[in-house]
């Protein structure tokens, strides 16, 4: 199948491969849209079951990251990259240093930073390569990890949600399962048990759950359970497509708000999800505050400038989508794609950054 015919091709202007012998590296990066700026966007390392798989996932993702900068209001494209393979198993030197070249051959379109499967250490060793990737420390002291700014992002978008479904922003007592305690959940989890909410958790790697239930008293549950636990609250943190037909008809949850891309199977789900009265914070919106950090960590700007944009575009875009939804009777993953297409496509006007 051409990838013009592709499932999740959607204009794309650029999609690249990659294959590097000596280290057995193979790659693709997908440039979606680059109308506001250059494109910035994670770089991910998975065991993908076949190549179509991650032409799919690498897809999705980058269209998704021109739909996220438009909606955090930055004038930044979409783009993102995946390497094929288990990061636990194949990822060494050789092939991060050949990610890096490949990165750079790109001429500066697009920008990559760390995602599930790759960390900040390994951004720097690209960074030996290249100067067009983002979210690493070159200095101590310098912050880098962009996950607690992206941890920050969910954790105010889901006090958001709670508040617009449940009519109060208290979390003490509140139910939330979080699927994946990785490196963002983690910290959301933390968050959330700082204001006395009840956790139940899942993760594949069952050490990360064991960890949440030893320092933040949560359940520990099998990840094939989590989206039927009885909770208030689905945050979804790890991998994209969780929910599908299947989770749709175990949740007893009346909010989705977690940091996961691409969290909805097929778009459809929306409208079935608000036929339930679920609430879906979409998630490019939720989950904005990484790259938000990326950004201004680039411009040689203090957290405090990031924290402030994080704060409010994250609170007023979701506030725009949630009353939009309720006078219009549109789910919220489409009212906010119209919010962001209105600011990335080219006959709309510029866009201000939040200072």
């Amino acid at each position: 199948m051409s990838v013009f015919e592709h499932r999740s091709f959607d204009g794309h202007e650029h999609l690249a491969f990659c294959h590097d012998k000596p280290s057995g590296l193979k790659a693709i990066i997908a440039i979606h849209n680059t109308h506001l700026g250059h494109a910035l966007g994670g770089c991910r390392m998975f065991d993908y079951r076949c190549e179509d798989e991650a032409i799919n996932d690498v897809l999705r993702l980058s269209r998704g990251m021109t739909y996220k900068s438009a909606a955090a209001n930055l004038p930044l494209g979409g783009g993102k990259s995946v390497i094929l393979g288990n990061p636990r198993q194949y990822k060494t030197e050789e092939l991060l240093r050949a990610m890096g070249r490949f990165i750079d051959s790109l001429g500066g379109r697009y920008v990559a930073a760390e995602d599930s499967g790759i960390s900040e250490a390994d951004m720097r060793i690209m960074g030996q390569e290249t100067s067009h990737v983002a979210g690493f420390s070159s200095q101590p002291g310098e912050r880098g990890d962009p996950s607690p700014a992206t941890a920050y992002g969910v954790f105010i978008g889901l006090k958001a949600a709670v508040e617009q479904r449940y009519k109060s922003s208290d979390l003490k007592g509140l139910r939330v399962a979080v699927q994946g305690v990785g490196s963002v959940g983690y910290r959301l989890a933390e968050m959330l048990a700082g204001e006395g909410a009840e956790l139940w958790v899942s993760d594949v790697y069952a050490e990360s759950a064991e960890q949440a239930a030893a320092e933040l008293g949560a359940t520990v549950v099998e990840p094939d359970q989590i989206f039927s636990s009885p909770v208030d609250v689905i945050a979804p943190c790890a991998l994209g497509a969780t929910v599908d037909d299947t989770v749709l008809s175990q949740l007893t949850a009346g909010v989705i708000a977690g940091s996961a891309n691409n969290q909805l199977a097929y778009d459809d789900l929306g409208a079935a999800l608000k036929a339930r009265d679920i609430l879906y914070a979409p998630d490019y919106v939720i989950n904005s505050g990484g790259i938000i950090d990326v950004y201004y960590q680039r411009q040689g700007l203090p957290y405090a400038r990031a924290h402030k944009h994080i704060t409010q575009t994250v609170t007023e875009t979701l506030q725009e989508i949630f009353q939009r939804s309720t006078s219009t009777g549109e789910a919220t993953n489409v009212i906010a794609d119209q919010v962001a297409r209105r600011r990335f496509e080219p006959d709309t006007s510029a866009i201000d950054c939040v200072a």
